[in-house]
């Protein structure tokens, strides 16, 4: 079941949407809508699911939609025509038409919120601002307590408790902010270009600290960015947006080496993929391999190399020209240059750089397995084609 899902949302920035829908119905672009109506459709036919514990990166350039949709999810923006639920307590809320105090429930204990402007109060500490919401909930003083002194620690900011916003860094304060939303115990966190204003170093540091911690937390995350390389670098999946319209919905991968049409393939093409791609998109998969009585699949022709096979395809040996040669295995965190002169064997999530390092150091393809079983094979053409963004074929 998914925790969000939108069904054909419309925004249309009015008390009465219906001209623009009905104009929306007739194929009219948002120019023309404003200029007959003037008003403003933020978003179009928006449809989408997230799951539990995926960061969803709604990504596009200014005025694409992207901010408009995700706040949508906590009630911020109102949904003019379809369906959004975020499911609570295995129940589905449609927040387009949930009552008042459903919203607020929602708000309070089911959905928070990172700002890009931190929306920090500069007449509060850092543990008074992480507090607030707890105590806008109602908890008890010493379980606010407890919980802001986990989060102050989580995000590194212990020793920074008792000063004012206007003391820390801009990176500091953006802590601050996710602190304060963690505390708020929520499943799904919203994030609202939460690093934009931040320096280059600062925004990769807090990236690396957000996956991080996802990794701990497994929040539901709904990510606002205009930064492609953040969106590759954070999503579980994104929403390429443009004009109010979702253009292509799918993992880091799958944009890369299949973007949908000029719009993504223009955004994709300042992108380095050794930042993006596994051995998984890349490989040559074993039903594309030459195979011989369905036991043995041929590694390289050149060399007359075969991999030998048992049942269910786990690997037991490797033949070049006859004779049995060891397979060798790296692992992540191995020393790549510590590998000798033959195949090696990796799990098939391997990053392309270490994937194209190993290629480089051990003169071999890369032999990609998944639970013990081979599933493909990582050569020159297949990086190759990666690296000049196309598939293999």
């Amino acid at each position: 079941m998914s925790i969000i899902k939108f069904d054909q949302v419309d925004v249309v920035f009015s008390k009465d949407p219906r001209e623009a829908l009905k104009l929306l119905d007739q194929g009219l672009a948002r120019p023309e809508i404003l200029k007959k109506t003037g008003q403003i459709v933020g978003v179009e036919k928006a449809s989408l699911e997230i799951n539990k514990g995926e960061i969803c990166v709604l990504m596009g350039l200014s005025g694409s939609g992207k901010s408009s949709l995700l706040r949508c999810i906590n009630g911020l923006n109102t949904v003019s025509r379809g369906s959004l639920f975020v499911e609570h307590e295995g129940k589905q809320i449609n927040i387009a038409n949930c009552t008042p105090a459903e919203l607020k429930m929602m708000r309070t204990k089911r959905i928070a919120m990172v700002f890009q402007k931190f929306a920090l109060m500069p007449w509060l500490t850092v543990r008074e601002n992480i507090s607030f919401g707890l105590e806008m909930q109602g908890r008890p003083e010493k379980e606010r307590r407890q919980l802001v002194d986990e989060k102050l620690e989580l995000v590194g900011l212990t020793q920074w408790r008792n000063k004012k916003p206007d003391e820390l860094s801009g990176g500091m304060q953006q802590r601050v902010g996710l602190a304060r939303a963690l505390a708020m115990d929520a499943d799904i966190l919203l994030m609202d270009e939460p690093f934009s204003a931040l320096d280059p170093l600062i925004r990769q540091g807090l990236q690396d600290e957000l996956l991080a911690l996802q990794k701990k937390l497994n929040k539901t995350i709904v990510f606002v960015s205009h930064d492609l390389d953040e969106a590759l670098k954070l999503g579980t999946r994104i929403a390429i947006m443009k004009d109010g319209r979702i253009i292509q919905y799918s993992v880091p991968e799958e944009i890369v080496l299949n973007p949908a049409d000029e719009y993504v393939r223009t955004f994709v093409a300042h992108t380095n993929p050794l930042n993006v791609l596994c051995g998984r998109s890349l490989m040559r998969p074993i039903t594309d391999c030459t195979r011989i009585n369905g036991s043995q699949v041929c590694l390289d022709p050149g060399d007359d190399s075969w991999i030998d096979l048992a049942d269910g395809n786990t690997i037991t040996g490797l033949r070049q020209h006859g004779a049995a040669v060891d397979l060798q295995s790296w692992e992540p965190g191995q020393a790549v240059e510590n590998l000798g002169r033959r195949p090696t064997v990796v799990h098939s999530d391997i990053g392309m750089r270490e994937a194209l390092q190993i290629r480089y150091h051990t003169g071999n393809k890369l032999v990609l397995q998944e639970n013990n079983k081979l599933v493909g094979i990582l050569g020159d053409s297949e990086l190759y084609h990666a690296l000049l963004g196309k598939n293999h074929g």
